[in-house]
């Protein structure tokens, strides 16, 4: 008999270890890994989004990887229409689903549902950026706080991408954003999930591994990956591939507008603090079931578990 679940998820913060995990998990139950990641969609993007090697992908098929060009731009809606047919694919394949990674906001998009929300303008975000050359972010921000302070609340005053949408928003449809979202509730899909919170409990060990890893992927090759994206004249920073922290940084060296040394330190502390944030939002989630990944033994006790949930 099927367990009473539509999927199991692994989330935490970057840099915790989530797809070795996961790894261990298809190798020993009868899982299909979902990808919950908005950087490793994009083909080319590889190094710098810690994606699975090709051996660890033959060995441990992911879905919603490599699916995307980087001049694309792979949105939350289309997250949840592509989730919601794999679960189903799975499924009829006598398999179970695995929802790895930490792109918060597909997982709330996914449990919660979408806000009625307008597409991007490219007119309206062009505007936006031209005043923010000049008056700088923090002045932008101090506007969405006027226009609405419920989202001036939860976004960083130097968190750009997200001042500029919601300001974007604002624009195209008259009302705020936290107002729109709000809205959302009722038109997500009623999914049974179990959640795993996983990462180490020692937030300096995680500060130290972001730190190490961003140096592990500079020996692996992450500038040639960045020197050929940029090579091939039709990408900009502004599209939200290049937006990924790590390739938005490394992308100043190689157009020449900032040095090796100051572009690594933006980008090992702009990956902090994606992990500052994804672990704030992880807090305020009642029903996610945290491990210590510095545990002895932490992932046998998740693999007994998820084979107690499998039955």
């Amino acid at each position: 008999m099927a367990p009473p679940l539509d999927a199991i998820v692994i989330t935490g913060p970057t840099a915790a270890g989530k797809t070795t995990l996961a790894l261990e998990l298809a190798a020993r139950l009868p899982v299909e890994i979902i990808s919950v990641d908005s950087a490793m969609v994009y083909r080319g993007l590889d190094i710098g989004t810690g994606k699975p090697s090709r051996v660890e992908l033959a060995a441990a098929p992911h879905h919603l990887i490599d699916i995307c060009d980087p001049s694309e731009a792979y949105s939350a809606g289309r997250f949840v229409a592509d989730t919601a047919r794999l679960l189903e694919e799975i499924r009829a394949r006598a398999r179970f689903p695995l929802l790895v990674g930490g792109t918060m906001l597909y997982f709330r998009a996914l449990r919660r549902g979408l806000a009625p929300l307008p597409e991007a303008d490219p007119v309206v975000r062009a505007a936006i950026d031209a005043k923010a050359a000049i008056l700088g972010w923090a002045a932008m921000h101090a506007e969405l706080a006027r226009v609405d302070p419920p989202a001036a609340v939860r976004i960083q005053p130097r968190d750009a991408q997200r001042i500029q949408r919601a300001l974007e928003v604002y624009a195209l449809t008259g009302e705020p954003l936290s107002r729109l979202q709000s809205r959302a509730a009722g038109t997500a899909p009623r999914l049974r999930l179990k959640q795993i919170a996983w990462g180490p409990s020692d937030r300096a060990v995680l500060h130290e591994r972001i730190a190490a890893r961003f140096d592990v992927m500079l020996r692996a090759g992450l500038l040639d990956e960045v020197a050929a994206l940029h090579a091939r004249g039709d990408l900009s920073p502004e599209l939200p591939a290049l937006r990924s922290v790590g390739y938005r940084q490394l992308w100043e060296y190689v157009t020449g507008r900032s040095a090796l040394g100051p572009a690594t330190a933006a980008a090992i502390q702009a990956t902090r603090q994606l992990a500052r944030r994804q672990l704030t939002w992880l807090r305020s989630e009642p029903e996610l079931k945290w491990r210590d990944s510095l545990e002895a033994g932490a992932t046998a006790q998740i693999i007994a578990q998820v084979e107690r949930w499998l039955g």
